[in-house]
């Protein structure tokens, strides 16, 4: 009897954490301002969040909360929820844009770091201007602190990857 329960106890804790889970974004038009005289717009089709293993993909607007796996230090598996339910092991993300003033656009990407230890990734950004994917510089988070990574024009989307802890 009492295995009967634990089997079905980790059966329903299963179906909880996986309800959570969310793989896909649904599909919508981004529009932002390109420049002081343009705007760009694109239809984004229902997609992952991840283009592929923690490599992830994020558009201007979106707030997405990323629940980690960690195995001996690494940082395993991520997956996209809905709610926080292991806060110690969620990383939030923030991508905006304001445009208020054409003439000084500003894109940041802010993200909150749940780890006791430095959290390090990549970063390649794709804007309206340039039409090709770009590296581009990230500073490390500390311990338990989030971090403002800001550009002076437009991003159209930023692919994350590369995620580590130190």
């Amino acid at each position: 009897m009492k295995t009967n329960f634990t089997v079905l106890s980790l059966f329903l804790l299963t179906i909880g954490f996986s309800q959570n889970e969310i793989t896909k974004r649904k599909a919508f038009t981004l529009e932002i301002v390109a420049d002081t005289e343009h705007n760009y717009e694109m239809d984004v089709k229902e997609t992952p969040y991840f283009v592929k293993e923690k490599a992830l993909q994020i558009y201007p607007s979106e707030t997405l909360l990323i629940q980690t796996e960690i195995k001996a230090d690494t940082i395993y598996s991520m997956k996209i929820v809905d709610k926080i339910t292991i806060p110690e092991q969620t990383i939030s993300i923030k991508l905006s844009l304001n445009a208020e003033d054409r003439s000084n656009v500003v894109t940041s990407l802010v993200i909150k770091n749940p780890f006791s230890k430095k959290l390090f990734y990549n970063a390649m950004i794709y804007s309206p201007i340039s039409q090709k994917w770009e590296k581009t510089n990230i500073i490390p988070i500390a311990p338990k602190l989030m971090s403002i990574e800001t550009w002076p024009y437009s991003i159209i989307t930023i692919v994350l990857d590369n995620w580590s802890l130190e």
